[in-house]
């Protein structure tokens, strides 16, 4: 059995815990960028003016922060909004409507967001961790390993960088409004719990305070970390949990999502039926349809047959193929079949619009690619 790092901890190959980033104004609530403020010599006021240029006109420059002395804007800013994100690609496809970013942290860590546009939404997809210690082997990012959690204001930071540039007009035939946000990206987000949760709050509290974001715009993913999701329904949120299960039985879901040896199918089901009858959010099932692995039509039956009465809902999705992996995706024809019996079944069933394939839009992918190229190492001829 693989050993799997369930709780959170971030030792590099030395044991040491790696620096965290420096505060920002996301890390903290409004009465905490308040108390730092004054700390500075500056009214208390001062924080709000500074919470609504971040989040209510997704300003960063503090030359444009023109309600601020011009004498504290530097410092203020300085102290506040501290560079988190540096651009390191800026990829487009789908004629602009597919945006994806990586992004390197202050100590050198690649992370992964990607904006997709629609005519009546534009979601964000935010990583919470650099890498994953899940471990599924079809997964670019579980592959690379775990490096270390992100800070709140770290995950907070891709989505207030994305509504900006939602909110340029760069997305053509989308809203110009951010307004939902997915933590499917790098990561387990439960994994990181107290700061992913902290993060949501950012994002759902009115500005100053926050984005702004409907909690029922909100998902957030998960392989199957069954405190976690139990711990996660007592909130008080009203967000989307998605479970990856990509198998109904426990023999292969052993191999594809490695937790399973710790938390089997019927526990992980158990955690999201409660997590349902608390929230009264549906649950979305995440499904990889993988060729030969775990597309066949019986297991569509066996999903069917765990799904059919329950407040849920399968989300079907094409494998993005890794470069050099043994997984690919279900040809259509099997694709039709699966979602027919569980349409059969009872159990609503959609299949993932796929996009951001020409620009490494799998997960992890734009990583392992920008790794690839700056490290000797991991080069090849």
């Amino acid at each position: 059995m693989t050993s799997l790092p369930l709780i959170s901890v971030d030792p590099d190959a030395r044991g040491r815990r790696p620096a965290m980033p420096p505060r920002h104004l996301a890390d903290l609530d409004l009465p905490g960028r308040q108390s730092l403020v004054t700390e500075l010599g500056e009214p208390a006021f001062r924080a709000k003016q500074i919470s609504n240029h971040y989040f209510g006109r997704l300003v960063r420059d503090p030359e444009r922060m023109t309600d601020l002395p011009a004498a504290s804007r530097e410092r203020l800013a300085g102290a506040l909004l501290p560079a988190l994100l540096t651009p390191v690609r800026e990829l487009a496809c789908d004629d602009g409507a597919t945006r994806k970013a990586l992004w390197r942290l202050h100590d050198g860590s690649l992370v992964e967001s990607v904006l997709m546009g629609y005519p009546d939404r534009v979601t964000v997809c935010i990583s919470s961790q650099a890498g994953c210690g899940m471990a599924c082997p079809f997964c670019a990012t579980g592959q690379a390993g775990l490096t270390r959690n992100l800070s709140t204001a770290e995950i907070v930071d891709q989505a207030v960088y994305l509504a900006g540039v939602a909110a340029s007009g760069a997305v053509a035939g989308s809203p110009p409004r951010l307004s939902h946000v997915v933590f499917m990206g790098m990561g387990e987000p439960l994994a990181n719990y107290s700061r992913v949760v902290a993060a949501i709050r950012r994002l759902v509290a009115p500005a100053p305070e926050g984005l702004g974001l409907s909690q029922r715009h909100i998902t957030v993913s998960t392989v199957g970390l069954v405190p976690a999701i139990r711990r996660l329904a007592s909130e008080d949120l009203s967000v989307t949990l998605a479970l990856s299960l990509h198998a109904p039985d426990d023999e292969l879901r052993d191999e594809l999502v490695p937790v399973n040896q710790r938390w089997k199918v019927s526990e992980v089901l158990d955690a999201a039926w409660d997590y349902a009858a608390t929230t009264g959010r549906r649950v979305s099932i995440e499904y990889a349809m993988i060729k030969d692995v775990n597309d066949q039509p019986w297991r569509a039956d066996l999903l069917g047959r765990l799904l059919a009465g329950k407040l849920a809902h399968v989300n079907l999705i094409p494998l993005n193929p890794t470069p050099g992996s043994r997984w690919d995706a279900s040809p259509k024809p099997v694709e039709r079949e699966f979602v027919r019996r569980l349409r059969d079944a009872g159990v609503s069933t959609t299949v993932r619009d796929t996009r951001g394939r020409e620009i490494d839009g799998a997960c992890g992918q734009l990583a392992a690619a920008e790794d690839s190229d700056t490290d000797p190492r991991t080069a090849t001829a």
